[in-house]
């Protein structure tokens, strides 16, 4: 399957927490109404791309440290998301670091949605 869609939607909610193309206003609905399992993946690869040592680390984390704040259902959702079967499968079987943003995307919304 192609799932075009699905992956449009992951990459721009990944696009507001990692480039700020939303505003936190616009995010927040975003990462309420989406996956649990997507959220906490997503945070989780920008966790690491995004290590106390890069240069754009202090925004990107920001930025999600900033919604968590914010919002109890998007805390509510991490939870639930580090509890998904898909996260596990993830985390045992692939490395953040290993992928990029693209295969990143592809890959989780492959398994989310197939």
């Amino acid at each position: 399957m192609d799932f075009v869609n699905e992956r449009r939607a992951a990459a721009r909610l990944l696009d507001a927490l990692e480039n700020a193309t939303l505003s936190p206003e616009d995010t927040r609905p975003l990462l309420e109404a989406a996956d649990p399992a997507l959220v906490y993946l997503i945070v989780g690869w920008l966790r690491v791309h995004y290590h106390a040592g890069h240069s754009a680390s202090e925004g990107v984390l920001g930025r999600i440290v900033e919604q968590v704040r914010r919002s109890k259902a998007v805390t509510a959702s991490l939870a639930e998301g580090e509890a998904d079967p898909v996260v596990a499968w993830f985390e045992e079987t692939y490395d953040y670091r290993d992928l990029d943003r693209d295969e990143f995307l592809e890959l989780v919304v492959e398994k989310l949605e197939g």
